[in-house]
């Protein structure tokens, strides 16, 4: 008898439609209904793994409770939970979204508790279980490092022990283990069922595929001379793929995704162009896109990938490619009031930082000789000099865009293990980071980040930027709240009121609120 390995989780939400994902145990055909209709997709297979994402189109209202069956076997709800309901994107657009990143799945007792503080992404789902209508988000984003696949937690640990002793150890391997790092990830009870009732769009960063993931050519050219590394960036990709980006996308881009057709119409197995397709997504970027766009009423979301389609070339790094960059350029002036950018890593740092990263790619480029270039590229991987401002030419062309739209943006950020607020000192450009949801630096590391990226590179950082030549950035900018250490998740109210949260006293409750825009 079919059963449901992962999920239901509520993913594309718009006015009139949405799309629920599942993980089976077996090939069946997946049915959800709902207000009376039923709704069906059969699964596809790859890998050995069954998974389907069935759309429920010509909605006309808020659905109040779903039900979902494999083969007629009813699966969910749960005895016990909540009725999983669907609210549909509202006319006026988007009210609230959520937002936050970098969460690790270890265990919720007590002794994790002290290492790694509460799972935001659970208190969440116990908040929502008895909070009012105007407390829900309309749409939760998820800004990168939704797994860890470079530190998997002991329990995906012990798994990865039971079936091979070989390299890498502590670290995934291929698509049986990224599954098994999914499953734990996303079945908590309260985490599933928040995942079954609140709309969700994701990006990656580094850590869903391997730490400082495409930093450099250099970085590149290394992992391509470790013997297990093909395989694991293929099954990364390919996981990323079905697990987080085909809820991604709508209905109608989903209709046309070849690969997804493939799949669907594949007899079998279809593993084999899965890994095809994962293989030149990482060697030909634009072959590809991760990145995606919607359109929230008046608001236009903008979801970009950082990762995989930066241009790597030493003297001419971008933080995206040429087809990238033009793809950006026409998301961002199409017409919107305002602009919402999820980028999984920073684009306004703290100034000094941005100065020292600035430096740095110059060294790596050979500003001061090969000699310095080589101590510098090590520099650039051991302490993650890698973000808009290690890609100083992106930085500088997506400033001067940003200021010319001369309306509210909002940056939404994570990747950086602290929570803060910068805004533009021309125009009204905001960065909002949230991070981590689960994964909070210890004690010292969280000091040595104030002592170093809010003390000593504010003194140093534009004299090291000055000393290689670097012109000054197209605007200025300055933290206006934070940094914040604690697990938290944050809200973006619109128009434009801003709240981090954390739980404390066994409670979601407020960090900071402010006003943008």
């Amino acid at each position: 008898m079919p059963a449901l390995v992962v999920g239901p989780m509520l993913r594309y939400v718009d006015r009139d439609s949405a799309s629920i994902w599942v993980e089976t145990a077996d090939p069946c055909t997946v049915t959800v209904e709902a207000d009376g209709r039923a709704y069906r997709s059969p699964t596809f297979t790859v890998h050995g793994h069954h998974y389907a994402i069935v759309d429920l189109v010509g909605l006309s209202q808020d659905i109040g409770s779903y039900s979902v069956t494999l083969d007629g076997e009813a699966v969910w709800p749960l005895a016990g939970r909540p009725p999983s309901r669907i609210r549909l994107l509202p006319a006026e657009g988007v009210r609230k979204l959520m937002f936050g990143s970098c969460r690790t799945s270890v265990p919720h007792d007590a002794t994790h508790v002290i290492t790694h503080g509460y799972d935001m992404l659970s208190e969440l789902g116990t908040h929502l279980a008895q909070a009012g209508d105007e407390e829900w988000p309309d749409l939760l984003l998820f800004l990168g490092d939704q797994v860890y696949a470079d530190s998997p937690s002991p329990e995906v640990l012990d798994y990865i022990r039971s079936r091979r002793d070989t390299e890498p150890q502590g670290e995934i391997a291929d698509f049986e283990e990224y599954a098994e790092l999914y499953r734990q990830a996303w079945t908590d009870p309260d985490i599933r069922w928040v995942l079954s009732t609140v709309p969700t769009a994701m990006i990656f960063d580094d850590h869903d595929v391997r730490d400082d993931w495409n930093t450099s050519k250099t970085w590149r050219e290394q992992m391509a001379r470790t013997p297990w590394w093909r395989r694991r960036v293929v099954a990364g990709l390919g996981a990323y793929y079905v697990y987080q980006h085909l809820g991604n996308l709508s209905p109608a881009e989903r209709a046309a995704d070849t690969l997804l057709q493939k799949l669907l119409s594949g007899d079998g197995d279809t593993g084999d162009a899965l890994d095809a397709f994962a293989d030149r997504a990482d060697t030909e970027p634009s072959s590809n896109r991760w990145s995606y766009a919607r359109d929230l009423g008046d608001t236009r979301l903008i979801m970009v990938d950082t990762r995989c389609a930066r241009q790597l070339t030493p003297g001419d790094r971008r933080m995206l490619d040429p087809d990238e960059w033009a793809w950006l350029e026409e998301q961002v002036t199409r017409p919107a009031e305002r602009l919402i950018i999820g980028s999984s890593i920073p684009f306004l740092l703290p100034e000094g930082v941005h100065g020292v990263q600035n430096w740095n790619e110059a060294l790596c480029d050979g500003k001061w000789g090969r000699l310095v270039a080589r101590w510098s590229e090590m520099l650039r991987q051991a302490v993650d000099l890698e973000h808009w401002a290690a890609f100083r030419r992106s930085f500088e062309d997506l400033a001067g865009m940003l200021i010319k739209l001369g309306k509210p943006v909002l940056i939404l950020s994570g990747d950086v293990h602290y929570s803060y607020l910068a805004k533009a000192n021309t125009g009204p450009v905001y960065q909002v980071v949230c991070s981590p949801i689960r994964n909070p630096l210890s004690r010292v590391l969280r000091w040595a980040n104030v002592l170093t990226q809010f003390g000593l590179a504010t003194l140093v950082g534009g004299l090291l930027a000055r000393s290689a030549g670097i012109p000054r950035a197209p605007f200025r900018w300055r933290i206006v709240k934070g940094p914040w250490f604690q697990n938290a998740v944050a809200t973006l109210t619109l128009p434009g009121t801003l709240t981090w949260y954390e739980s404390r006293d066994d409670a979601i409750k407020p960090i900071e609120s402010v006003r943008v825009g």
